[in-house]
């Protein structure tokens, strides 16, 4: 008995001290090869707004309008960029100026590791991003904020806290009720310096599990192209995207936005694929009950991605809201 707790003694040991040394002696390579910028290619545009390099695509104004013309701001979705908007810059631009732009953590936007103060992945400093962006680029303008899918919750909640700033909303397929947080035993176990080190590691399975997730997203899929997969793939070509979409996946998301839907005084206009398996139709539907000056899309034969799906139905329905709900003069 003794000589067996004696072996049960060592073999804790040896394993304890396995976990506190072997993960910080591992080295990582990443998947990827180029910088942001080489990944984003030749004709990429970037602005430096609080000290991250932000990946943007704009659009100027090509209406008739002589007077002030407002800025829709696009916030793409989880796993996305400014590519999930190619379809939509164009006829945006005949109602204001348009401005997407790759969140932290995604697309060719900088990726940091390290930074003082707000945590650039979490809520906090995207909306601190979102308000840098909007004195870039649309001071005294009328602000029309633009999500999809989680990028729907960001814009919803900047909203619902500066409706000084945002004076319209559109939120397409918007992951309110079903996405957010991290769990929170995931940012605990952060602190612990093997289990950061181990990170990277653990969400190399995106770059799999993304491709189900873009599959999923659609509702045609001979609409899923070589290019269009290749299109949303190109950010992992980045060195080190797997250390950043770990500072993602352990950023502090916590909000208020669920319980507050009925403080959003915003004009909102909802559209949902009807066929969304991602974020069920049926959540956009709600939504529309709870958000008190709202109108309801739902887009045929599209699911999470209808503003790619159905390009031609999506812009005249977002068109026709926008003239409906303009400001009178």
């Amino acid at each position: 008995m003794r000589a067996f707790r004696r072996f049960m003694t060592r073999a804790l040991l040896l394993g304890i001290a396995a976990f506190l040394i072997v993960p910080m002696v591992i080295p990582f390579d990443s998947s990827g090869t180029k910088t942001n910028i080489e990944a984003a290619g030749v004709n990429a545009e970037f602005a430096l707004v609080n000290d991250i390099n932000v990946h943007v695509d704009t659009e100027p104004y090509s209406g008739n309008r002589v007077d002030n013309v407002p800025l829709f701001i696009l916030m793409h979705g989880f796993g996305a960029s400014t590519f999930s908007w190619r379809y939509a810059m164009d006829s945006l631009s005949k109602q204001g100026e348009v401005l997407a732009y790759d969140r932290p953590g995604f697309g060719f936007t900088d990726r940091p590791t390290s930074w003082t103060g707000t945590n650039p992945y979490g809520f906090a400093g995207n909306f601190e991003l979102l308000d840098g962006l909007i004195s870039k680029f649309g001071s005294g303008q009328e602000i029309i904020l633009v999500g999809h899918s989680a990028g729907g919750q960001l814009a919803a909640e900047y909203a619902r806290l500066n409706p000084d700033k945002v004076q319209r909303l559109i939120l397409v397929d918007p992951a309110v009720y079903s996405s957010g947080t991290s769990p929170s035993w995931l940012t605990t176990l952060k602190v612990i310096p093997q289990i950061d080190r181990l990170g990277p590691f653990l969400v190399r399975e995106v770059a799999s599990s993304g491709q189900d997730l873009l599959k999923r997203s659609y509702y045609d899929q001979a609409q899923l192209t070589e290019e269009v997969r290749a299109g949303y793939l190109a950010p992992l070509e980045i060195d080190g995207w797997e250390r950043a979409f770990w500072e993602f996946s352990t950023a502090p998301r916590d909000n208020q936005l669920k319980e507050n839907l009925d403080s959003i005084t915003q004009p909102t206009l909802l559209i949902t694929g009807k066929f969304d398996e991602v974020v069920a139709a049926a959540d956009t539907e709600r939504l529309a009950t709870e958000i008190k000056n709202s109108k309801l899309v739902i887009v045929d034969k599209s699911a999470h991605l209808p503003q790619e799906e159905q390009p031609n139905v999506f812009n005249s329905e977002v068109t026709t809201w926008v003239k409906e709900t303009a400001p009178k003069n």
